[in-house]
Parts: C-alpha cells; sequence; structure tokens
C-alpha cells in the first residue's frame, strides 16, 4: 500500500516546473507524459476558483513534456501534500524549469532561443545559441522530444534553437542540475523541446505578422538576383553545383576556362542596389483533431509557417596585429541578410489508459541569402573594395517514435529517432577590387590583392538514436521508486568545401580589369584570358573531412523520501563514446577519442516548512569536443563573417557541480529563490581569434585550457499585485512582476602546463601561461544577466502588455592569440540593455471562448542597443571586430483560432 507523505520537495522557477522522473500523471487524469499545472484559474485547496490570464474561464494549462524517463511513475508516490503550498505540482528532484506554450507568448518571441533568454541563468549568443550561466553552448545538450537532434549548423555540434518556431513547440524544459537519466555532456544544463502531439479538442489556428526594422526596412540595402525561389529559401536550379566541380575539389586539381564558363555567373555575382528593403512578414497554419477508438483515443495533429526576414549591417570590422592596436585591416562592410524559415510538423499521439503513444515528424528549411559590400584598407595601406555574395542552406528532419507504457508499479519507456541535417553552402563568391590612384577607378587584374574567388560546401550529418527506461515503484514503508535505462545514439557526418581563385593566364587589358564582377567573368573574358580555377581547398586546411560519434550509456536511479520532509534522488550513469574526425589529404591530423566515464548524481531537497525548501546538488558531467572544434576544414561564419578552422588535438572536458538552492512559495503562483552554484572543469575548450590568412580578416580556432572554475548565485521573484480593489476596468486586472539577476564569476587556471598552440596544431606543446591569462574568464561568460517582465494583465480573458528587459554584462567571445610572440587582448562582446514591448489581445467570436481572435504587436529594441564586439589596448586604442548599430523592430500580428 502506498503512504503518503506529509512534506516534500516542491519547486517552480518559471511557471511550471517537472522532474524527469515525475513527469507523468502530475494531476489525477493527465495522460502520461503530461505535466498539468494550475495557472491562476485553477481552484486550489481552500479556495475559491477563477479564471487565468488569458484562459477564458479555463481551469487549467497543460503543459506536456516528453523527455527520457519522463512517462515513468518516478516520484509519483514520493509526493507532498503541500496543504498550504500555492500552485502545487508534482514534485521534483532537480532543478528544472519549463516554458509552457503560455509563457512562450507571453514574451511575444517568434524562436525558441529567444523564449529562453528571458529564463534565470540563460542568454542567447550569436545566431540563437543559448548558454546557461555563461558557459558556452558546447557545455549544454538540446534534445527533441528526449531524443538527440544534429545540429544543421558545422561550427557547433548543438542546434541553433532560433529554427525552432515557437507554432511547433509545446513547452520548453530546461534543467540545470545532472540527472542520471539525461545524456552525460550536460555541464551547464540540457534543454528539451516537446513538439506539439495529441490534442484535447479539434483546432484550426491561422496567423501572420508584418514587421518594419528602422534600420533596415524600406533603407538601403544590398542583393543580388539568385534564383526566382529564393524568397522560399530554395535555390532554383542556378546554384547547382556542377560535377567537374566536385570532382577537382576530391581530386585536388583545377577547372579549366572552357568549365568555367558553365558556372552560373550573373545570377550569383552581380549585386544590385535595393534603396527599398520589404517589410518582415511571417505565415503559419495549424491543426489537429482527436477523437476516440474503443476505450483509447487518436489524436492527429499538423502545422506548417513560412518567415522572410530582412537585415542590414553597417559594421565597423578590424583587425589588430600587435598590442598597441596597429591595424592590419580596417572596413566598411554593409551586409545584407535575407532569412526564409519554412518549417511543418506532422504528429499522431494514441492514448489508451495509463499509456501514450506518439509519432512526431519535423522538417525546418532555414535559409540565409547574404549580400556584403566592404570598402577598406588593408595592411599596405592599399584601398581595397569587397564584394560576398553567399547562400547558406541548413535542413533539418526527424522522425520519432515514443511510447510510454504503465503496468501497474512498472513503467516502460521506449524511444527511437533518426534525424538528418544538412548544410549546403554553393557559390560563396569572394572579389576584391583594388583601387588604382593611375586609373582612378578600382581594379581587378585577379592576381596579387585583387581578386576572385568562389567556394562550394555541403554538410550531411545521419543521427540514429534509441533509448529505454524502466521505473518501478517499491511497496516499502517509504515510497521508493527505482529508475534504469540504457541509451544509444550514432552520428555519422560527411563535410566537404571546395574552394578556387580564378587567375587569368593571358593577362586582363586594362579595359577589363575595371570591369563589373559578372562581365569580368563573362564567357568572352574566360575564353579571351583563359580565366581558369586554382584549387585553394587546402590552402589552410582540409577540403573534407568524416565524422562519427557514437555512444552507449547506462544508468540506475534511486528516488524516495528518507525522513519526513528529507527527500533524496541519487544515480550514476556510466557513458561510453567513440568519436572519429578523419580529415581528406595527406599530412593532415585526425582525432580518435575513445572514453568512458562514470557520472554520479545526487540531489537532497529538505522541506523545512510548508512553504519552504532547501536543496543540494552535486554531480559530475562531462563536455566533449564538437566535430567543427576537432575537424581542419576552413569554415565561413555568416554571423561574423570570420573564418573558424578546427583543432584535431582537443580533448574531452569534465565538470564537477555543486549547487545549493533556497524556495519560498509565499503566495499562490508567486515565489522568490535564490541559488549558489559552483563548477569545476578539466580541460576547458577556448576559443582563440587571429589575424587569418593576408591579415584582412579574424580567423578563429580552438585550445584546451588546464581547467577553470565558474561559480556564482541567482535570484527570482515572481509576483503579482491584484487591482480588483481599483474596481471599475480594473476589476478583473492584474499587474506581473518577474524578475530575475544571475551572478557568475569564472576563472582560468593557466600555470605552465602544456598545451596545443591554436595556431600551430601540428607543432610542439607550448606553456599554457603563454596563451592564458591566469584568472580570465571564460569565453562567452557574462559577470551579470537580467531579466524582468512588468506587466498588466487581465485574470479573465486573454488581454496582456508586458515590458521585456534584458541585461547581459561584457563577455568574451575569443581569445586574443599570440601573434609575433605577443599575447593580443581578448576580443569582447558588450550586449548591453535592451527593452521590449509585447501587447497581446483576444477579441472572442462566436458564441464560445475557444474561438477568438488574438491581435499582438511587439516594439522590439527600443534602446537601439548597438551590438559591439572590440578589443582595447594598454595604450587606450580600440578595435572595432564588428561592431554596428541595430534598429528598433515593430511588428503586428493576427491569429484566428477556430
Amino acid at each position: 500500500m502506498k503512504k503518503p507523505v506529509a512534506f516534500g520537495s516542491l519547486l517552480l522557477l518559471t511557471t511550471t516546473l517537472v522532474a524527469p522522473a515525475a513527469l507523468a500523471q502530475t494531476t489525477t487524469g493527465a495522460p502520461a507524459g503530461q505535466v498539468v499545472a494550475p495557472t491562476a484559474g485553477q481552484p486550489q485547496e481552500g479556495t475559491p476558483p477563477d479564471t487565468g490570464p488569458g484562459a477564458g474561464g479555463a481551469a487549467e494549462q497543460e503543459v506536456e513534456v516528453s523527455a527520457p524517463g519522463a512517462g515513468s511513475d518516478a516520484g509519483d508516490d514520493i509526493v507532498v501534500i503541500g496543504r498550504n503550498i500555492p500552485n502545487v505540482i508534482r514534485n521534483t528532484a532537480q532543478v528544472v524549469s519549463v516554458l509552457s506554450t503560455e509563457d512562450i507568448a507571453r514574451t511575444g518571441e517568434g524562436d525558441i532561443a529567444g523564449a529562453l533568454g528571458r529564463v534565470t541563468g540563460l542568454s542567447v549568443v550569436g545566431n540563437g545559441f543559448v548558454f546557461v550561466r555563461g558557459l558556452g553552448d558546447r557545455y549544454s545538450s538540446s534534445l527533441l522530444n528526449g531524443s538527440p537532434l544534429p545540429s544543421p549548423e558545422p561550427l557547433r555540434r548543438v542546434v541553433p534553437l532560433d529554427i525552432f518556431p515557437t507554432n511547433v513547440i509545446a513547452s520548453s524544459l530546461v534543467q540545470k542540475s545532472f540527472s542520471a537519466n539525461y545524456p552525460g555532456e550536460f555541464g551547464g544544463g540540457v534543454i528539451n523541446l516537446t513538439t506539439k502531439a495529441t490534442p484535447k479538442e479539434s483546432f484550426l489556428q491561422i496567423g501572420g505578422s508584418v514587421g518594419f526594422d528602422t534600420a533596415t526596412t524600406a533603407e538601403l540595402g544590398y542583393t543580388y538576383d539568385g534564383g526566382s525561389h529564393d524568397w522560399l529559401g530554395y535555390d532554383s536550379g542556378e546554384r547547382t553545383i556542377p560535377g567537374f566541380i566536385k570532382d577537382a575539389g576530391i581530386n585536388g586539381t583545377g577547372v579549366t576556362a572552357a568549365q568555367v564558363t558553365q558556372l552560373t555567373n550573373a545570377e550569383t555575382s552581380l549585386v544590385f542596389e535595393n534603396r527599398n528593403i520589404p517589410a518582415n512578414f511571417s505565415g503559419e497554419l495549424s491543426a489537429g483533431t482527436s477523437f476516440d477508438v474503443g476505450t483509447g483515443r487518436i489524436g492527429l495533429i499538423a502545422g506548417g509557417g513560412i518567415s522572410n526576414t530582412w537585415r542590414t549591417r553597417d559594421a565597423i570590422q578590424q583587425v589588430a596585429i600587435d598590442q598597441d592596436g596597429t591595424l592590419v585591416s580596417d572596413f566598411r562592410n554593409v551586409a545584407t541578410d535575407h532569412r526564409a524559415l519554412v518549417n511543418g510538423l506532422f504528429g499522431v499521439g494514441a492514448e489508451f489508459g495509463r499509456n501514450r503513444i506518439r509519432w512526431t515528424n519535423l522538417y525546418i528549411h532555414d535559409t540565409l541569402k547574404q549580400t556584403i559590400l566592404g570598402k577598406g584598407t588593408d595592411q599596405n595601406n592599399l584601398d581595397l573594395l569587397n564584394q560576398n555574395t553567399n547562400w547558406f542552406e541548413r535542413q533539418l528532419f526527424t522522425t520519432q517514435g515514443v511510447a510510454e507504457l504503465k503496468f501497474g508499479d512498472l513503467s516502460v519507456d521506449l524511444r527511437g529517432a533518426y534525424a538528418n541535417t544538412q548544410r549546403n553552402s554553393p557559390y560563396e563568391r569572394t572579389f576584391t577590387y583594388l583601387f588604382s590612384p593611375q586609373v582612378g577607378d578600382y581594379i581587378n587584374n585577379l592576381a596579387n590583392q585583387s581578386l576572385a574567388q568562389i567556394a562550394f560546401s555541403e554538410l550531411n550529418e545521419d543521427l540514429w538514436s534509441g533509448g529505454v527506461d524502466l521505473g518501478y515503484n517499491l511497496d516499502l514503508d517509504r515510497p521508493v521508486t527505482v529508475q534504469a535505462g540504457y541509451a544509444y545514439s550514432d552520428a555519422d557526418r560527411s563535410s566537404y568545401r571546395y574552394q578556387f581563385r580564378y587567375q587569368a593566364q593571358n593577362g586582363l587589358s586594362l579595359a577589363q580589369q575595371q570591369l563589373r564582377p559578372d562581365y569580368l567573368l563573362s564567357d568572352y573574358n574566360v575564353q579571351l584570358a583563359n580565366i581558369v580555377l586554382q584549387n585553394e581547398s587546402t590552402s589552410q586546411g582540409a577540403a573534407a573531412y568524416t565524422a562519427s560519434l557514437r555512444t552507449h550509456a547506462g544508468y540506475v536511479q534511486l528516488e524516495s523520501e528518507i525522513l519526513d520532509g528529507l527527500r533524496a534522488q541519487v544515480g550514476v550513469r556510466y557513458e561510453d563514446a567513440e568519436q572519429r574526425v578523419l580529415p581528406s589529404g595527406t599530412g593532415l591530423t585526425g582525432t580518435s577519442l575513445n572514453n568512458g566515464y562514470w557520472l554520479p548524481a545526487s540531489t537532497i531537497t529538505w522541506n523545512f516548512a510548508e512553504n519552504m525548501q532547501l536543496r543540494l546538488h552535486a554531480s559530475k558531467t562531462i563536455a566533449r569536443p564538437q566535430f567543427r572544434e576537432l575537424a581542419p576544414q576552413i569554415y565561413l561564419d555568416f554571423e561574423s563573417n570570420r573564418q573558424f578552422i578546427g583543432n584535431p588535438r582537443l580533448t574531452d572536458s569534465e565538470l564537477y557541480n555543486l549547487e545549493a538552492r533556497a524556495e519560498w512559495f509565499f503566495a499562490r503562483d508567486q515565489r522568490l529563490t535564490a541559488a549558489g552554484f559552483y563548477k569545476r572543469i578539466d580541460n576547458p575548450i577556448e576559443a582563440f581569434g587571429s589575424p587569418g590568412a593576408g591579415s584582412s580578416s579574424l580567423l578563429t580556432s580552438f585550445s584546451n585550457a588546464p581547467g577553470a572554475k565558474l561559480y556564482g548565485g541567482e535570484v527570482e521573484l515572481v509576483k503579482y499585485f491584484p487591482l480588483d480593489t481599483l474596481g471599475g476596468p480594473f476589476a478583473t486586472k492584474r499587474a506581473v512582476l518577474i524578475a530575475n539577476y544571475t551572478y557568475t564569476k569564472s576563472q582560468l587556471d593557466a600555470q605552465d602546463q602544456p598545451v596545443v598552440n591554436p595556431i600551430n596544431v601540428t607543432g610542439p606543446l607550448i606553456p599554457a601561461n603563454q596563451l592564458f591569462v591566469d584568472g580570465s574568464p571564460l569565453v562567452g561568460q557574462s559577470n551579470h544577466l537580467v531579466n524582468a517582465q512588468f506587466g498588466l494583465e487581465d485574470t479573465e480573458m486573454l488581454s496582456q502588455v508586458t515590458l521585456l528587459v534584458n541585461y547581459a554584462s561584457e563577455r568574451i567571445t575569443n581569445r586574443g592569440a599570440i601573434v609575433n610572440g605577443v599575447r593580443l587582448p581578448d576580443i569582447r562582446e558588450k550586449p548591453g540593455w535592451r527593452f521590449d514591448v509585447v501587447w497581446r489581445q483576444g477579441i472572442p467570436i462566436g458564441s464560445g471562448d475557444d474561438h477568438q481572435v488574438e491581435l499582438k504587436f511587439e516594439a522590439r529594441n527600443l534602446t537601439k542597443t548597438r551590438y559591439q564586439e572590440f578589443q582595447t589596448f594598454d595604450n587606450g586604442s580600440r578595435a572595432d571586430v564588428n561592431t554596428y548599430n541595430l534598429g528598433r523592430i515593430f511588428s503586428f500580428g493576427v491569429s484566428v483560432g477556430l
């Protein structure tokens, strides 16, 4: 017989908190794998019922989570009867935060990365990569419905979360403390996205929005023709890679003039001024239904969306060569990005009794069409004009099956998934024109400082994964739950990047040298001057590589209320991995890492008062180097417009984690939490930025530091202020304050241990203190993070106005490399303050509250905070590595629910 426990652990961090071991059956009648969190509209013990904000009188909001072991009954019987703790949900043994669809909607963000940027201790860096407590994205893992995903971004192994639109996501779980049922790559935390599955009622949702960027929309920008389908993000055939390009890349040979004439020319090389850049727009459609079959229920859900966004950046990009800040490159680059995102979701779910089966298919196609014009000087003080046209096409497809089954006290979770990711970047074109005082114009003779280059790259990765999680509730004097499981993943990647340089074998006349790019490379000129392509694919690394990562993991975990009010979860995971990176070509170093780790984790929670608790956590986790950090292949990052190359001699990082957290639930839906944390990291991986080929741009590589430590604290407050006493229009209103602050301090341990030189990875080891400054912060870590939401909302209908405040202090993006024996200052980013406003208003249509029109207005970056990435030098000078203005963004959207 199960015995109730008078005390236990309850945790609320953002809105809804759940334990991976106790996600199912949170409220009587909830389907397996779902967490039902009471909202303001859910009756509490001893309180009269009312309605939640935007719920239209709905009794409760369901938050659906699918994660490893989520369908088990673990912890269900280790439940406190929290008599006076408001907003009671099933207790959790870990530090977990879940953003529901309502929480995401409140932020107004269009993608998951933006929404997660509002969670305590999380910040978004670059193109959608989420950092937890200042740790880089390599220290976190991303899952979809509990299964791992390959990344379409070759620089990273984790997924950029801005490719996930919010309309396909049911919830986003962030767990900051490690538990053995999750993958061992858990330095900062795990982010598990759950897609929408079985709907409770049939629905049809149609929506669209239009946006205006004050720095881009209707302003001057640049673009090129490309193809007729570019607005959808799909190439119409203009960028098809010819077979002779692939043959030349594989064989390391050049391309003849006759073959050069077969390449697409003007469509990918002629840049146009656009003095009226279009507005941003998006549209989405989703529908679902469910029906009874015998004693069970089957649901179908489908959705899709498309968005087009434009962004123009007028950036100063400088490269310094010494400690005095002497510039070897000083350019003003104007880049116009046209991003097209297409997504689709189809899912089938079945529920019978306490069992659930789901099959989910997700497709995301994300393309960036980029045009850059730059003007500046190089190290020889030559006046140069640069032009770049790029096409970065990323695609992700995954199909997943999950079964969450209950057999009395035994729970069985089965999951299997296949995912494929691709990144294609054909026709990366670069032209450099040199100003000639004699001619009084810019010229390109396809030699020396004036050049023309073209590159083609493709990446493909397949990931198979599967796992089984078992949970059993032991009928002892005190409830005890035992969990065990096995997980397997197998990732295989192939990647190539073939780069060529145009050369005129017969030379060019002065008149030809002054031609615009498409005329310069016209069939007539190619044949007349015998313009060929010289293969430069291996000039700085491998033209191609293959990579694989195979992991086997098993775990056991026990959870019990060992004394009244004292609960413990203890587990251990053994994870074995074999990681390989094999570059093509002779004389190149590959990588072979074969390591196994025991990863223990324990959390003790003391519920010392009916509305207060304290928890202590300790664990060990790991962080493996990513494929692109290991592969010695040049890669162009479109966000920073700089090149990256891997270091095949990187090793795994090991992390030792401690955390203490206190929580006070002082009223319904309201809380104050505070935490302190400490991490010791062995062999952390750091990024280094140094002048690249020709010193005209930065080249980033990587190296292990001997060690680092990170510590800090965070506090969060959620407080509601009823305004009903004011009467009149405020009778159903309340004010909302949701604020969190995170302080993080990190320190590198340099000393004199030998480490790999990231600039010469095949050379001898050098002392760490030549690369690192002892006590310096980790790359990507901000000392201060602030997120706040101030709002006014209606408790009986959808009506919200929210001011969103975000701040991140300076952080290092790249270590300053050693140049000519001198260590340069670190490259820093200054995110600063950001203020956004989101207004949402529901207008009922028809007779039911479930059918309504939602109006949404957003005003972003009201302070027009600039993006600043720079180096500062001892003499007070500053080099702007990448600095540009950001505009205010205003958008208006309408969606109709039927």
